[in-house]
Parts: C-alpha cells; sequence; structure tokens
C-alpha cells in the first residue's frame, strides 16, 4: 500500500508516518516544502531512512501533480497547512491561499490523474467557532460560524472536499479534530509553550514567570498519538463525503492545563502574569465535541489520559530546553 502525508515533518504528521510504517506492507511517502527543512526533519530522525520525502510546494499545481505521479498512493492524508489560529490574524491571504489552494491542487490533480485514492482531510473543531451553550457537547449537525481566518480555510477545504466527492466521486474523508496535543507540539501552541516556558524555569533559563494569554477558554484535547489511530481508522472505515469529529468529549479549560503543569514543574511558587500581546481579537470560548458518530463507525476510543499527555509533552521540553 501506498501512502502520501503531506506535511509529513509537522507535529502530527511525523506521528502518522511512524503509525502507518506499523502497518503491513506499506511504503510511506510524505511532502515536504524546502523552506522548512532544518529542524523539522528531526521529527523523523528515526525513521528517515524507511520513509521517501518529496519537495512539493503544494500551492503550486506542477509541483503537486509532480509528487502524485511519482507517489500513486493508495492513500492521502491531507495535513499540510498554516495551523496556527494566531498568525491567520496576521497574514489571513497567506492562510487562506496556503490551506485552500493547496488541498485545491491536491484534488484538482487527482481527478485528472484519475487516482483512486482515499483522501483524508484534517479539518479542524475551529469550523464550528462561535457555540452556544445549548449547542454542547457538538455534534456534526452544528451550525459552523468560524471566527478566525484559519477557521474560515478549514470551513472552505471541508466544502471543496464535499464538492469533489459528490461531483466527481473522488473518495474524500472529512475529519474534524478537536485540540490534538502531545510531544513534539510545536512551541507556539498554547500547552507546548506553557510545558517549555516551565522546562526553561526549572533549567534556571528563565525568570519563575510564566506569560499567558485568555486562560477561560475551554478545550477537547486529544493525544496525539491516540490522534494517529483515527486518521488510519478513518481511511478504513468512514463513508466518504460525511464529516466525524475526532475528540475526547471532555474538556480543559486553559487554567485547568496551566494549573496541572505547574503542579509537574519541579519549581514552585511560580508567578502566572497575562501577557496582552497573547490575546486573540475573538476567542472560541468552549470546543467540546461529542464524537459518537465516529466511535460507531470506526470502534475508535482515545486510550491516553490527558495528564500522561501533558507530562509526556513536559519531559520533551525538559530534554530540549
Amino acid at each position: 500500500m501506498r501512502i502520501l502525508i503531506t506535511g509529513i515533518t509537522g507535529f502530527v504528521g511525523s506521528h502518522l508516518a511512524e503509525y502507518c510504517l506499523k502497518q503491513p506492507d506499506v511504503q510511506v511517502f510524505g511532502t515536504v516544502f524546502s523552506h522548512h527543512l532544518g529542524d523539522e526533519l528531526q521529527r523523523l530522525e528515526k525513521i528517515k531512512d524507511k520513509i521517501t520525502l518529496l519537495e512539493a510546494n503544494l500551492t503550486n499545481r506542477v509541483s503537486v501533480s509532480r509528487v502524485l505521479k511519482q507517489s500513486r498512493p493508495d492513500k492521502i492524508f491531507h495535513l499540510a497547512a498554516q495551523s496556527f489560529v494566531p498568525i491567520s490574524w496576521q497574514s489571513p491571504e497567506d492562510t487562506l491561499i496556503n490551506n485552500i489552494i493547496s488541498e485545491l491542487n491536491i484534488l484538482e490533480v487527482a481527478r485528472e490523474e484519475k487516482l483512486d485514492s482515499t483522501i483524508v482531510l484534517a479539518l479542524s473543531s475551529e469550523e464550528y467557532g462561535l457555540v452556544l451553550e445549548k449547542e454542547v457537547p457538538i455534534k456534526e449537525t452544528n451550525e459552523l460560524r468560524p471566527l478566525s481566518p484559519y477557521a474560515v480555510s478549514k470551513v472552505a477545504q471541508e466544502k471543496l472536499g464535499y464538492q469533489y466527492h459528490k461531483s466527481y466521486g473522488l473518495k474524500i474523508v472529512l475529519t474534524r479534530f478537536f485540540n490534538t496535543e502531545g510531544p513534539g507540539r510545536g512551541q507556539d501552541f498554547v500547552t507546548s509553550n506553557f510545558a517549555k516556558q516551565v522546562a526553561e524555569i526549572e533549567k534556571g533559563k528563565k525568570e519563575p514567570v510564566i506569560s499567558v494569554g485568555n486562560l477561560e477558554a475551554k478545550r477537547d484535547f486529544s493525544d496525539v498519538r491516540d490522534a494517529v489511530r483515527a486518521y488510519w481508522l478513518a481511511s478504513e472505515k468512514c463513508d466518504f463525503g460525511e464529516p466525524y469529529n475526532v475528540c475526547s468529549g471532555k474538556t480543559w479549560s486553559i487554567k485547568s492545563v496551566l494549573d496541572l503543569l505547574l503542579e509537574m514543574s519541579q519549581v514552585k511558587n511560580i508567578e502566572v502574569r497575562q501577557d496582552s500581546s497573547r490575546m486573540r481579537p475573538s476567542d472560541v470560548p468552549v470546543l467540546l465535541g461529542d464524537s459518537s458518530k465516529f466511535r460507531e463507525k470506526t470502534g475508535w476510543r482515545p486510550e491516553i489520559p490527558f495528564e500522561r499527555t501533558m507530562e509526556d509533552l513536559l519531559n520533551y521540553w525538559r530534554d530540549r530546553v
């Protein structure tokens, strides 16, 4: 089985590549963008000799065509994206172009080449945006009210996937993942940023002060190692053109995440200080998902408790700062 993972050097992509290699009789290809080669390739250090990396600019149709002709994948996991919500406020045009046009090129080339690939799209709970109190836990039927340029790009990606399935019969799976965390998470994301700050304080590289943004938001977190299992099951068992929530069904406030990491810290009496630069123009207050549709279809269940996820993430940064 030939598998293509776009964004293979990313947080989820690297974990997914490792998971795919554990399946019988597979060949894994992954796209890399030349400007992002450096440190990100370290995530693939353990498996670099077992995968084939293909340099590609996914916003360029010719580049995408070359990659799909080389890989001829049976499965495509399309993970590559500008995925950091705050950056989408600073660069909305880049976010929309990167996320929408990249996917459009993949779908168009797959259609032109008559590929029979199952294409799993990495979508987001951010699509739901403004969720009313009476609407939680959130089902797939909930109205989409996106509150950031990133969220708008993900809605567009989902609608494109649906349209290409209905119009051309492409085998597209729509997965709405809620927050995915764990070792290797980028330092710009809130849980990882907190863990890195704690690790720096423990090593004496930072004063005992943690800078924070909005601590009131509530999120539904899953471990990345559970998430990559979900991606694989989605490619095997889900109906094409149907959206599926993938989530734990539990929420943690950002403050409770911070408190958990502070409890794990070897340094006590750490000051928490709000930084106005970390606040967003608008923030989604609560994202609590209902994944019963996905669980019934695939049998998936989250296995790793959030406390272990945070412990592993903190230890990841302790080894690196």
